[in-house]
């Protein structure tokens, strides 16, 4: 599968034409990582979404009690998401789990240029994450309703 197609994959750019989606591969770049490398660093700032191309990531939570595994990801999926909004800290640790990971980079800043020139694929990302953090977040809730 090609970079193309991975992107067309991704729910990320989900409603993005065919012309937008190569738009947005122009804009990547490959870096590869191993097994147990650090990728993105928690409470780090952050200006990079990454796509998993090849191989696998865990993303886990760092505290004074230890480390606890959010969960797994492998290709087609993206970490970072946040970073193309507000460039703010990291919320997780990201770590390659196998070797070698490849993951494709989208940096924030060029992100942010490609959509001061076509308005609509800032639009659709935009509205692509703001619908994934409602379902996160309704989630969450049902949870602590059921949780008690």
């Amino acid at each position: 599968m090609g970079k193309l197609e991975l992107l067309g994959s991704v729910e990320l750019f989900e409603g993005l034409s065919p012309d937008e989606l190569t738009a947005v591969e122009s804009l990547c770049y490959q870096r590869s990582f191993q097994e147990n490398e650090v990728i993105a660093r928690q409470n780090a700032y952050g200006d990079e979404l990454y796509i998993i191309q090849d191989g696998f990531v865990e993303v886990s939570l760092e505290s004074q009690a230890g480390r606890k595994v959010i969960v797994n990801l492998g290709r087609g999926q993206t970490i970072g998401e946040m970073s193309l909004i507000d460039q703010g800290r990291r919320s997780a640790t990201v770590r390659a789990l196998s070797s070698p990971t490849v993951l494709l980079v989208i940096l924030q800043e060029d992100f942010e240029k490609l959509c001061e020139t076509n308005g609509h694929i800032g639009y659709i990302v935009i509205r692509n994450i703001a619908a994934d953090l409602s379902f996160r977040l309704r989630q969450r809730n049902l949870n602590d309703i059921i949780q008690g």
